[in-house]
């Protein structure tokens, strides 16, 4: 497994075209491997730090990314950086405590009156978005450190956008977890970071990453 990491230029058209599309963008991240891979084993997440865009990708295979750079990159080999993600993955440890951040489609199942149909529909709130991830965690292999009593977990970056897909509209709502976590289950925390959390992976949801460990 590989952890990407690409500066996305957003002065560019191509980058802003990009940003606004995540169809687009999960296109752009699919032609950087070959077709032989599994496209439902790749990960992405678009970060927006300040000034600067990030796009972090786990993959089985390292990508070559020279068409994203050449459209939505910079001029110099800066543009992006990959590396093993075993080493990671190795240090996981039962009760070690990591920063993290993860940007999910936090949804729930809900009958539909009018037809008694099951339909899923994004949680709208950061309470509701919060407990999403408080009722996974475990099932993840962590639990999220609490501060004075609730949980330390930012949600931000709460957005809902519809785009066009085909002939059909997609409506997707995704939320940013940032906080502090305690493992509970290395093996299972593992298998999160290199398959995801939540649904529509495809369009960039459901990657989690760790920062070194620390205690909120």
């Amino acid at each position: 497994m590989y952890l990407t990491r690409f500066a996305v230029n957003p002065a560019r058209r191509q980058s802003r075209f990009l940003l606004g599309s995540p169809q687009a963008m999960h296109a752009a991240v699919l032609a950087s491997f070959p077709p032989t891979d599994e496209a439902e084993r790749l990960l992405w997440r678009v970060d927006r730090d300040g000034h600067t865009t990030w796009l972090y990708m786990v993959s089985p295979r390292e990508p070559q990314l020279t068409h994203l750079a050449e459209q939505a990159g910079w001029s110099d080999s800066s543009t992006w950086a990959s590396k093993p993600y075993a080493p990671l993955l190795d240090r996981i440890g039962e009760a070690q405590s990591w920063a993290f951040r993860l940007t999910a489609n936090p949804v729930h199942t809900i009958k539909r009156e009018r037809d008694g149909r099951k339909i899923r529909v994004g949680h709208v709130t950061a309470t509701q978005q919060q407990q999403w991830l408080s009722d996974r965690s475990a099932d993840h292999g962590f639990a999220i450190h609490t501060c004075e009593g609730e949980p330390a977990v930012t949600v931000s970056n709460r957005v809902r956008r519809s785009f066009r897909r085909g002939a059909g509209t997609v409506t997707l709502v995704t939320a940013q977890f940032d906080g502090h976590l305690r493992v509970t289950d290395p093996d299972a925390l593992r298998r999160a970071l290199v398959t995801g959390i939540g649904r529509a992976k495809g369009y960039g949801c459901g990657l989690l990453t760790l920062a070194n460990p620390t205690v909120p």
